[in-house]
């Protein structure tokens, strides 16, 4: 099984960014919000690794968090990352060739955090060059806690993005839209994109979620959790509650993330 969502902070400001976040979010963390304490929960998760999904809030974060992401490559370790990249970043085509040369597989893009519309010509223009140079783009979807007065990435404008820019590999987390389910449905299911289940469960409908892979496509969903802001064993055991067939399962825990990765042949087991 695989985490397709996680985040995880330098030793040195994880304490102080965790309790920023749990103020601005009124969410517990899971986690100490460093490597060793999502190891620990991947492990007791029974996950065969977690990927790390970076968030670049200030352009002058590019190389820093990009040397952190690009020390996490080992899943055989229990770790993968993505790497990060903010619509301000002017040479945006080198920094996306730097993440792909650095061996990552995509990029995490964050409107809300970012503070930009998710249709902006500058992610557009990212969106577009991440999936010729062969990335994985992942965007938070949705509400944000953080961020309540405005979402930045609603389904509607998923759609326009993806239809104007075609990407090839585009994952909107949380089922597409945080709490914009049913416009989920109005406007992305049956278009050519990935769902993850971050954060969702307990908060969507049981009866919704299932509606939305079975619509969807159960090939088109991955098994996520936002960690530290819910609990991977939490996640699993409720994955595994829910009625899916096998094959749902199989292919929402692990096949479709070792698909989009690359990692069809990866085998390990915990």
């Amino acid at each position: 099984m695989i985490d397709f969502h996680t985040h995880i902070f330098p030793e040195k400001i994880a304490a102080r960014t965790l309790a920023f976040l749990e103020s601005r979010c009124h969410t517990r963390p899971c986690t100490n919000g460093m490597a060793d304490g999502l190891l620990a929960s991947t492990r007791e998760a029974g996950l065969a690794f977690s990927v790390v999904m970076p968030v670049v809030t200030k352009p002058s974060q590019f190389d820093s968090i990009n040397r952190f992401a690009a020390g996490m490559l080992d899943p055989e370790e229990g770790l993968l990352s993505f790497g990060g990249i903010h619509p301000d970043n002017t040479d945006y085509k080198e920094k996306l060739r730097q993440i792909r040369d650095m061996g990552m597989k995509g990029i995490k893009l964050h409107p809300d955090y970012q503070g930009v519309m998710i249709n902006d010509i500058r992610y557009k223009r990212i969106i577009s060059c991440a999936s010729e140079l062969g990335l994985i783009v992942s965007v938070h979807a949705g509400f944000d806690p953080g961020y309540p007065e405005c979402v930045h990435c609603p389904p509607d404008l998923a759609r326009e993005v993806i239809r104007d820019v075609q990407p090839e590999r585009l994952i909107l987390a949380h089922m597409g839209g945080f709490r914009r389910w049913d416009e989920v449905e109005e406007y992305l299911v049956g278009e050519d994109v990935w769902f993850d289940t971050a954060v969702v469960f307990g908060v969507i409908p049981d009866e919704q979620f299932l509606r939305i892979v079975r619509s969807h496509g159960a090939e088109r969903i991955l098994f996520g959790t936002d960690s530290p802001w819910a609990g991977q064993r939490e996640f699993v055991e409720y994955m595994n509650r829910l009625p899916l067939t096998e094959d749902e399962r199989d292919k929402i825990f692990q096949g479709n993330a070792k698909a989009l990765l690359g990692m069809e042949s990866y085998s390990k087991a915990r």
